[in-house]
C-alpha cells in the first residue's frame, strides 16, 4: 500500500483572503490522491498544493463569527471532482483564488475520514477514549468507489454543499473570472478549496482515494 506522501511541515501557503498587509494568518492545502486499478496496483495520480479561494473565505468568516443562527450552519461536507479545468487536459489552467464553483461536476461525496493531525503527522486524539484532539491540521479524505467518478477528471475542490447527500449541485451562475461580490452565498454551495490537474483516467472498477490536508 501506497502510503501518505503529504509532509505536514511543508511550508507552501496560500493567503488566507485577508486584505491586511500585515497579516500572517495563512492557510495551505495540500491532496494526494491514490488510485488502485482492479488488478490492485496502485498509483498516486495527484500529489499537489492548491489554491484557497475568496469564498473560503467567506465560509471562514460564516464559522468564526457565528452571527447568522443554527438554521445556517456551514462546513465543509464534501469533495467535488470535475471535468472542466480551462486550458489543455494534459496541462491546465493553474488554479486562481477568485475560482467558486466546479465547472464540469462529475460526483460528489462525503468524506470516509476526518482527522485531527500532530505537526509531526500523527492522528490526534485521546489515547483513552478515542476521541478526535482539535489541532490546526486536518485531513480530509474521500474514497470513490469502482462505480463512482468514472471519467476524466482535471478538477476538483472542497465544498460545503446544500445537499451532501444527492448529487444536485446549487453552485453560482458566475462564470469565471466575474464574480457577484454582493452576492449571498447562503443559498449556494459554497466553494473552499480549487485544484486542477493533468487529466486523470478513472475507469469503471478502478477505486480513487483522495486525502485533502488544510493547514491553518
Amino acid at each position: 500500500m501506497i502510503k501518505s506522501k503529504i509532509n505536514p511541515l511543508k511550508t507552501t501557503a496560500v493567503n488566507f483572503g485577508l486584505s491586511f498587509a500585515e497579516s500572517s494568518i495563512k492557510v495551505k492545502g495540500d491532496v494526494l490522491g491514490v488510485l488502485t486499478h482492479e488488478d490492485g496496483t496502485e498509483e498516486v495520480v495527484i500529489d499537489k498544493s492548491n489554491v484557497y479561494t475568496l469564498d473560503g473565505g467567506v465560509l471562514a468568516a460564516i464559522l468564526f463569527s457565528n452571527n447568522l443562527g443554527a438554521s445556517h450552519s456551514r462546513f465543509i461536507n464534501v469533495l467535488v471532482v470535475g471535468s472542466g479545468a480551462s486550458g489543455s487536459s494534459l496541462s491546465p489552467d493553474v488554479a486562481d483564488y477568485r475560482q467558486r464553483k466546479i465547472e464540469v461536476p462529475v460526483y460528489k461525496k462525503g468524506f470516509s475520514s476526518v482527522y485531527y493531525r500532530t505537526p509531526e503527522g500523527a492522528i490526534s486524539e485521546n489515547a483513552v477514549t478515542g476521541d478526535p484532539i482539535p489541532t490546526h491540521i486536518v485531513d480530509f479524505t474521500t474514497t470513490f468507489e469502482a462505480s463512482e467518478a468514472n471519467g476524466s477528471l482535471t478538477e476538483m475542490g472542497l465544498m460545503s454543499s446544500l445537499d451532501a447527500n444527492t448529487q444536485n449541485f446549487q453552485q453560482t451562475e458566475d462564470v469565471f473570472p466575474d464574480r457577484d461580490t454582493e452576492k449571498d452565498l447562503l443559498g449556494y454551495d459554497i466553494l473552499v478549496n480549487y485544484l486542477t490537474f493533468p487529466v486523470i483516467n478513472k475507469p469503471n472498477g478502478a477505486v480513487l482515494a483522495i486525502t485533502w490536508r488544510l493547514t491553518f
